[in-house]
Formats: C-alpha cells, sequence, structure tokens
C-alpha cells in the first residue's frame, strides 16, 4: 500500500462538499437534490466509478466548477467518491439535501479551506482515509473572541 495526498484544487471563494456514495446513481440524484433545495444553484459534481469503465461521471449548472470538479476527482481516483463544487452558496445550505440522497455514505468534508485528500493506492485501486481541511489551530478562543464569534453569526444571519 502507498499513500499519496492530493491537494484539491479550486479558487478560494469556491466551497466542496466530498464524500463516498455506492452507485452509479448519485451523479443524477445529487443534481436533484442540489437543484431542489436551491433554485438556480450554481454547482458542478463528479462521482468516481469504481468498476465496470471507471469513469468520472458528471453534472452541474455552472461550466467553471463543474469543470473544477471533473478535474479534481479524476485526480482522487478513489472509487465511489464524489465532490461538489459551490459557486455563491454554502454547504450549509446543502448538506442534509446532500446527505439524504439514499447513495451517500459519509461526508468527509464542506468546506472553502485548502483541501488535501489522504489516499491509499493498492494494487486493487485507490481509497480516501481522510482529509485535512484547512489549517492547524493557533490557540483556544477567549470571552471577547466568544463575543466576535457570535456577533459575526448574527450579523450574517445565521442566528437571531
Amino acid at each position: 500500500m502507498e499513500l499519496k495526498i492530493v491537494k484539491i484544487q479550486k479558487p478560494d471563494d469556491v466551497n466542496l462538499i466530498l464524500g463516498q456514495s455506492h452507485f452509479i446513481k448519485t451523479v443524477e440524484d445529487l443534481h436533484e437534490a442540489l437543484v431542489t433545495a436551491i433554485p438556480r444553484i450554481k454547482f458542478g459534481l463528479a462521482f468516481c466509478e469504481s468498476s465496470g469503465p471507471a469513469l468520472v461521471r458528471w453534472s452541474g449548472t455552472d461550466e467553471a466548477t463543474t469543470e473544477f470538479a471533473k478535474q479534481n476527482a479524476f485526480a482522487l481516483s478513489c472509487g465511489h467518491s464524489f465532490i461538489i463544487f459551490l459557486k455563491e452558496c454554502f454547504p450549509v445550505n446543502v448538506l442534509n439535501a446532500v446527505k439524504n440522497v439514499p447513495e451517500v455514505c459519509r461526508i468527509y468534508c464542506a468546506t472553502a479551506n485548502p483541501v488535501e485528500v489522504v489516499i491509499a493506492e493498492t494494487e486493487q485501486g485507490r481509497g480516501i482515509l481522510g482529509v485535512i481541511d484547512g489549517i492547524k489551530s493557533k490557540g483556544v478562543e477567549s470571552a471577547m473572541e466568544i463575543v466576535q464569534r457570535k456577533e459575526f453569526l448574527r450579523k450574517i444571519g445565521y442566528k437571531l
């Protein structure tokens, strides 16, 4: 077995969801879940098929994010993994819809941070062991930083 790191390539203002599912039907079902959750959503998604032709299957409503999805999924080449890139919306807005797709087994991360994916490769293929999402913690928040966090969440409308 060989361990590898695959860095996800994307613009800073694009969010992603990385997960695992179990069936080629995933592409269409994820597409439907996303457009149902947010009308006119801008996204691209790709799914690594792990049997038969073993192709990167894809769909989306935005050309740029769809290209990111195809390129990054192929770089991963991990069976039954999927990646969704979101433009002008956040994972929190669609994550439950994605998790409720019957084929979805797991979500590795949902973030705008830089992501490195830890891959194991064997003679049979590749699998995702985990992700490195963002940077190492720099400390523990203070009382003042708690107040700032709470104010920020209310300012952007996520808390009342």
